[in-house]
């Protein structure tokens, strides 16, 4: 097996063993990204000069004699929305296009100081506005599975980075499953931790009161690994939580005997394929097996959750994008100097995408004078009631179920110009991002010959106990298959 096929896990075995070196699995990656990247374009910026750079030093450091960490040396792959001292970050925007950041996002920072090795910056939707990856200034990355296919979005560069080996573990970003939409579609698997546990300073903010950064991994124990790197208060965030993070690795035990485990009935009906339901049944039945308590729950207020969600996040997208007006740094639209109010509208209009504008526009209206309390108003009162229903829940189950994507990955340019059917991709993600809980998606098996993802989710702050329900499906489950590049 190649050392880009690997896991963050076996590889650090391996170097504390002495059997590689640093460079060895940096190398294999950059060698996978040679052979298939053309047919992929997972990433936006790839940083090989400088990832060699760090690999030899922490090739000098175990030579040394110095203790390395569980992570140090891993290749790893960064959504670019993320930002990064130095190297080009875009949001996949022409807005952003020329923009290189003076500092680094926290979360990617507390990565650097475990020595990992950033491999590159992975393609995205647009201001992470998006379910297929389409909506990039960039091109469309596609899906390893089937490259005919999307491989979801917004985190869809890091999810396919990671499933076609281009990467050991990736970050995305979720505000309304960014990173389990796209991680369900490629077979891999990808964590929205609680809102506030993980730090948003430097994360290019879409929605301030959804956004999350969490991984996207091969399996469930490097997702606690890199949870273990990323979690903890960081007081350059205000919404970042002051608490205690455990070792999340200790989760990982493989026993359910005994846990409740509650199905969401809201989101195993309609508008699911039968193929995902099936897997997603068989997946429950397993879980049974090991001797949890499966039972079915109602979640009252889950059929209004997405136009809640599509009156918040474009609301809040409004009121964050209003910065990019050419005046501070990216795109200015030439020739546009001598009216103030021609440059702003100019820039926007040429640096902006249709999904952005539109976003955009739904925000600012829902936010107008005489319209407020009608929209963004009632849609906080519904996102209070969701809240209240999975608390309810949680009162009865220690953690609940459902499929994380309605369907397998669609066919590029299927859902493009079909906005509503496109949002409908996340029907069953953003109810865990407008609640501010955790969700995990893992792979639970193939329809129609691509991957489906079951979705996981836990109590505010209770990653301990979905990443363990996680770790024991996926030890029993066995998911085995790979895309064939």
């Amino acid at each position: 097996m190649d050392l880009h096929e690997l896991t963050a896990h076996e590889l650090n075995r391996m170097l504390k063993k002495g059997e590689i070196s640093v460079t060895d699995p940096c190398k294999s990656v950059f060698e996978r990204i040679k052979a298939v990247e053309d047919r992929i374009k997972a990433y936006v910026t790839l940083t090989e000069k400088v990832a060699l750079s760090k690999a030899g030093e922490v090739d000098g450091n175990l030579k040394g004699g110095k203790a390395i960490s569980p992570l140090a040396g891993i290749p790893v792959a960064v959504k670019d929305n993320m930002c990064t001292k130095g190297v080009l970050t875009t949001c996949a925007s022409k807005i952003l296009g020329n923009y290189v950041p003076v500092y680094t996002s926290t979360a990617v920072e507390r990565l650097f100081a475990q020595d990992v090795v950033m491999v590159g910056k992975t393609n995205m939707d647009e201001f992470a506005m998006g379910s297929s990856t389409e909506n990039s200034a960039f091109g469309i990355t596609r899906n390893p599975w089937n490259p005919e296919t999307v491989p979801g979005g917004s985190s869809g560069g890091s999810a396919a980075a990671v499933a076609a080996d281009e990467a050991i573990v990736a970050l995305g970003s979720d505000t309304g499953g960014s990173i389990r939409q796209p991680a369900a579609l490629c077979g891999v698997v990808g964590m929205k931790p609680t809102y506030g546990l993980v730090s948003r300073y430097g994360l290019v903010a879409f929605a301030s009161s959804l956004d999350q950064i969490g991984p996207i991994t091969k399996d469930v124990t490097d997702c606690a690994l890199v949870l273990n790197c990323i979690c903890g208060h960081d007081r350059m965030d205000s919404t970042s939580l002051k608490v205690n993070i455990p070792d999340y690795t200790k989760a990982l035990v493989g026993d359910i005997k005994g846990l409740k485990i509650g199905v969401v009935r809201e989101l195993m009906g309609e508008g699911i394929e039968g193929g995902v339901r099936d897997s997603v049944d068989k997946a429950i039945a397993l879980l049974e097996s090991l001797g949890a308590v499966c039972e079915e729950v109602s979640l009252s207020h889950l059929d209004y959750s997405l136009s809640a969600y599509y009156l918040i996040a474009p609301a809040e997208a409004s009121s964050n994008l209003a910065r990019f007006d050419g005046v501070r740094y990216g795109y200015r639209t030439p020739g546009a100097l001598g009216d103030m109010i021609e440059m702003y509208s100019k820039t926007r209009a040429e640096g902006f995408g249709n999904e952005v504008k539109r976003r955009i526009m739904l925000g600012t209206y829902a936010l107008s004078a005489g319209y407020y309390e009608a929209y963004y108003g009632q849609a906080q009162k519904v996102r209070t009631l969701i809240v209240e229903d999975f608390n309810r829940a949680f009162e009865k189950f220690d953690v609940l179920v459902s499929p994380t994507s309605p369907s397998v990955a669609f066919k590029i340019g299927e859902r493009y110009e079909d906005p509503l059917r496109m949002y409908m991709s996340d029907i069953c993600t953003i109810p865990v991002n407008l609640a501010g809980i955790p969700g995990i998606s893992v792979p639970c098996g193939l329809a129609d010959g691509l991957p489906v993802g079951l979705q996981i989710m836990g109590k505010a702050l209770d990653e301990t106990t979905v990443l363990r329900v996680a770790y024991a499906f996926e030890q029993e489950f066995g998911f085995k298959q790979k895309p064939a590049l």
